[in-house]
């Protein structure tokens, strides 16, 4: 929908900091009762009988979101989601967040109501409650930080280096279909910067884009795993990309992996714009990231409790460390995997 550009913008100086953020934070719902003190003071009081795990992300305009595409509503609900899915990936149950910003003057305040609608939209589909944060300028662009907590049992929280020789490797949903989201989206982009009359028609995309631009984190897999009797012995999420990932996991439990290239679950609009865009579905499963599906091992003792189940896909197996990490393709081969998922450091990512 095209912006009324006569409409009034409201500058964040006319509220001032508290303001702002009593603001933005005034129609935020509690939903647990160890949110003991939220939004308002020096400091949350959060009371939990539990194991507490927390988590932090910063994501950053120009490095890990493009505002030329990107809807700040949609910015709001994937940010939270980053953070939710670390919280999902130690088999915890999240909670709380708080969030914090840094916007330049380009930003008026309606910029940021569609920012924290988004965020609201994702505390009251997930249950969880904002109990602070911080606001503040920035000489460039807008960053944003959310740090999540969440509980779990002690017995219950699955670390990544728990995976042993035989465990079976698993992982929830389909892959690639994030990455893949952006690459219709920047070149979408490109087309327009050529001609701004031309608008992107991306209904034949939609499930790849919406996978890129409103994640949902996988909240319903500890929650499954309960009810199977399952506990992995390993898990982390994929925002990295799947060789990432399990590179991580062997890493931590010091072993290696054999993962099948005709095992991974690819979605049918995946496959074909791998095609559309001659790009190796493979590579994009392996290292494309942002698809926030959880990755773990389980023993091959589970194995009658999981298969068939719509939720999960086993891709391959643990194997000794000696063996190292490996792609076994289609026609058989052996590949050594690498980690060639996104990296903020690396300019070429």
């Amino acid at each position: 929908m095209l912006e009324d550009k006569n409409k009034q913008k409201t500058s964040l100086a006319e509220l001032g900091e508290f303001g702002l953020i009593s603001h933005l934070t005034e129609h935020f719902e509690i939903h647990h009762e160890s949110t003991v003190k939220g939004v308002g003071d020096d400091c949350a009081v959060v009371s939990n009988e539990d194991e507490l795990v927390v988590t932090t992300d910063l994501l950053v305009e120009g490095v890990h979101f493009d505002l030329s595409y990107v809807p700040l509503k949609h910015l709001g609900y994937k940010s939270v989601m980053v953070n939710l899915s670390d919280v999902y990936a130690m088999n915890a149950e999240a909670k709380q967040i708080t969030v914090s910003i840094a916007v330049s003057n380009r930003f008026p305040l309606e910029a940021l109501e569609e920012l924290y609608s988004g965020i609201q939209l994702a505390c009251k589909t997930y249950k969880v409650d904002l109990i602070g944060g911080d606001t503040t300028s920035s000489t460039k662009g807008m960053l944003i930080s959310i740090t999540a907590l969440g509980t779990a049992k002690k017995e219950d929280i699955v670390y990544r280096n728990g995976a042993k020789s035989n465990d079976l490797v698993v992982v929830t949903g389909d892959l690639g279909g994030a990455y893949l989201g952006l690459q219709v989206m920047e070149r979408e982009k490109e087309v327009f910067k050529v001609n701004p009359q031309n608008q992107p028609d991306l209904e034949s995309y939609s499930y790849i884009v919406e996978r890129q631009l409103k994640p949902e984190a996988r909240k319903d897999i500890p929650k499954l795993l309960k009810e199977l009797e399952v506990k992995p012995t390993a898990m982390i999420d994929i925002s990295d990309g799947l060789s990432s990932e399990i590179m991580h996991i062997c890493t931590q439990s010091k072993v290696g992996c054999n993962l099948f290239e005709d095992k991974f679950p690819l979605d049918p609009q995946v496959i074909s714009t791998c095609e559309e865009f001659n790009l190796d579905s493979t590579m994009v499963a392996l290292s494309g990231g942002e698809d926030y599906e959880l990755l773990f091992t389980v023993s091959i003792n589970d194995f009658d409790k999981i298969k068939g189940n719509p939720n999960l896909t086993v891709i391959g197996h643990i194997t000794e460390e000696n063996q190292g990490m490996n792609l076994i393709t289609r026609a058989n081969q052996s590949i050594k995997l690498k980690a060639q998922g996104w990296n903020s450091f690396n300019e070429e990512s």
